[in-house]
């Protein structure tokens, strides 16, 4: 699947892309896997957070992932709410999320190693990506969590 993928901060969303991205979370996080949460967390409008949007060819949101600064949720830089719509997956459009999102991390921080808060039953995904586990299994929302880190060289 061929999609055009957007990194922006905060102010530069338009209204749909906001949208966009919102409707794919809750679609993703809320509904699907059953999970009410705190979804605004006040993240999505640091001024150094990054928001990677993959659209496929009609301009609709189909990836996204958020990729945050340093101490804004862990020490390190992080990438969170990585998401996939369902006409999307087993399309390989989940590792070109993650490998852009890494890279953009990396193009931010370039000294600090990149940590996740995974889905569990996600762990081997995020290891074929380099992360490692340095957390044990927790609960957060009702779903199986644990901490992962990417450690890369610069």
């Amino acid at each position: 699947m061929i999609l055009r993928w957007l990194d922006v901060g905060f102010s530069e969303l338009t209204l749909d892309q906001l949208y966009g991205l919102l409707q794919l979370r809750v679609d993703v996080f809320v509904v699907e896997q059953n999970c009410p949460y705190p979804e605004l967390d006040g993240k999505d409008k640091h001024p150094q957070t990054r928001h990677l949007l993959g659209q496929d060819d009609l301009g609709n949101i189909v990836a996204y992932s958020r990729v945050l600064a340093p101490s804004i949720s862990y020490p390190q830089a992080s990438i969170g709410r990585v998401a996939v719509a369902k006409p999307a997956r087993g399309k390989g459009v989940a590792n070109q999320l993650m490998q852009s999102a890494i890279a953009i991390a990396k193009q931010h921080w370039p000294n600090d190693n990149i940590q996740i808060g995974a889905q569990d039953y996600l762990r081997q995904f995020y290891q074929q990506h380099g992360f490692v586990v340095n957390s044990d299994v927790y609960l957060e929302d009702s779903i199986k969590h644990l901490d992962m880190l990417l450690i890369y060289n610069n």
